[in-house]
């Protein structure tokens, strides 16, 4: 169980690497905050976001399951 998440946790940090600094390249800029709320992700962005979302509740579970076995 801990090789799997290992291996959870290094998916997990891979994939927000690779994930688009929206918030980051607006603060240097020093543009609005509304400039990204109307765009929405498609295609690769999309992607990425909901597979960050699944490894991080993946990441969540194998975490309580370890507790709960242990």
């Amino acid at each position: 169980m801990s090789i799997v998440l290992i291996i959870v946790s290094i998916l997990l940090i891979a994939i927000v690497l690779l994930q688009s600094g929206k918030a980051e390249s607006a603060s240097m800029t020093g543009a609005n905050d509304n400039l990204f709320a109307n765009r929405k992700e498609r295609g690769g962005e999309l992607f990425i976001s909901r597979l960050t979302l699944i490894l991080g509740m993946a990441l969540f579970v194998i975490c309580i399951a370890m507790n709960i076995l242990k």
